[in-house]
């Protein structure tokens, strides 16, 4: 008999909640410039800092905040799928987690709209490195008691995607052309070959 995971760790910006346009438009914004192809590994999925760095203006990390904050509050969008998923995972009492790249600020503007009362929420601030590191998900896992090999994440963005795939998760790709996992498809994916 299959066992269920020992934590399921869920991004928050394009897993559970449409925010990728939202973050792309905010760093538009404080970069004064529009954005290209070029700059997707260093916006998608990326710490404010690192995008600061990756316009040259690390002064910029505040205005970014704010800007993407300021978005958040007026544009907020739930994936769909998202609510029914968190809501299976509660039912079935699988601890959770929100592993996101984004600071609390924001985190404290969705996480009531999301309506799902996580275990634990790591934010930007909560590790010195942040995705594509595995220091977010190592310190989820390490938070809940859990091995990661035992942790499953879902991910959209290839900056988390690494973090979590290097932090030792199974990982399952959400987004646009994924959708989200199912609660099955969540509890198979520890099993060999599945991933």
């Amino acid at each position: 008999m299959r066992s269920d995971p020992a934590a399921v760790l869920l991004d928050m910006d394009g897993t559970l909640v449409d925010t990728e346009g939202l973050w792309w438009q905010a760093v538009e914004s404080v970069a004064g410039r529009p954005l290209t192809g070029e700059d997707v590994p260093y916006v998608h999925g990326r710490t404010i800092e690192d995008v600061a760095r990756h316009l040259g203006e690390p002064r910029l990390t505040e205005p970014l905040a704010g800007a993407f904050a300021d978005r958040v509050a007026r544009e907020l969008t739930i994936v769909p799928g998202a609510p029914e998923l968190l809501s299976g995972l509660a039912a079935a009492a699988i601890p959770t987690a929100l592993v996101t790249a984004s600071p609390r600020s924001v985190v404290e503007l969705v996480l009531p709209r999301l309506g799902h009362a996580f275990d634990l929420v790591i934010a930007n601030e909560d590790t010195e490195r942040g995705k594509p590191w595995p220091d977010p998900y190592l310190e989820a896992a390490r938070r809940l008691g859990a091995a990661p090999s035992r942790c499953v994440a879902v991910e959209d963005s290839p900056a988390g995607i690494a973090a979590a795939t290097a932090a030792g998760c199974r990982v399952l790709v959400a987004g646009p052309e994924h959708g989200l996992p199912s609660l099955d498809r969540l509890r198979a994916a520890l099993a060999p070959g599945e991933g």
